[in-house]
């Protein structure tokens, strides 16, 4: 995710203005049931204190939202209306192909952050997937050296796993990322909360392995270390937890 030229964050009346920064359609839905077919098994990921068991414990705060780009779904994100930011996207990782697009984002930019992607535009199949990531609420205030440092290897690297080893038993390209952030204590303009920190997560299953595959990372929101460590999907829900 390389820096953005012109990022902020408009004065946020309500979620559906955010909605409205890119003409893509999205719409807030009730429950991630109704973007189920981006969850493996169509089943959430348990995020604690937020979304558990499938349930959203806290309806009027957070919203799932059915990220749509010319009448057609891409990816589902959960956001927190109270700091501003998505807890998290998730998408079905199906292979990529063509080129980023051009700066679409039409705001002026925040001195000091990256307008950081949750769900990557590197990730999406098609011109018009990558072009569907380019709204609001899939961004989060992201320090830009741990944007372009060790955040951008770890995507590179779980993209070379899932193009290598995602391969099912229908020999088709298939995994299932949720990519997502903690909130912290800083605020920027406009009452956006800056991630203390931020997560990914991937599983799928390897034909050519025999077996399920999964991993997790995360790492501060700050200038750090020159990579992720590794982590298992366990260890991830207990750092989520504390």
């Amino acid at each position: 995710m390389a820096l953005l030229k012109k990022w902020s964050i408009p004065p946020l009346a309500a979620l559906l203005l955010l909605l409205s920064i890119v003409p893509t359609g999205s719409k807030v839905v009730d429950s991630m049931s109704q973007c189920a077919e981006f969850l493996l098994n169509g089943t959430p990921p348990n995020v604690p204190g937020i979304l558990e068991g499938g349930n959203i414990l806290d309806q009027n705060r957070y919203k799932p939202i059915c990220q749509t780009f010319l009448d057609i779904r891409r990816f589902v994100t959960l956001y927190d209306t109270e700091n501003k930011i998505p807890v998290f996207s998730a998408s079905k990782y199906i292979g990529t192909n063509g080129k980023r697009p051009e700066d679409i984002w039409q705001i002026e930019p925040q001195r000091g952050f990256d307008k950081g992607h949750l769900f990557p535009c590197s990730y999406a199949p098609t011109v018009d997937h990558k072009k569907s990531t380019f709204t609001l609420t899939n961004v989060v205030p992201q320090n830009g050296p741990f944007n372009k440092g060790r955040w951008s290897k770890m995507e590179s690297c779980i993209k070379c796993v899932l193009d290598k080893y995602c391969i099912n038993s229908n020999k088709i390209k298939e995994g299932f990322l949720v990519i997502g952030a903690q909130p912290g204590n800083n605020i920027i303009s406009n009452k956006v909360n800056v991630p203390s920190m931020l997560w990914s997560a991937f599983c799928c299953y390897s034909h050519s392995e025999k077996r399920w595959l999964a991993s997790a990372h995360w790492g501060q929101n700050i200038d750090g270390e020159t990579y992720l460590q590794t982590k298992t999907l366990a260890e991830l829900h207990s750092e989520l937890s504390t």
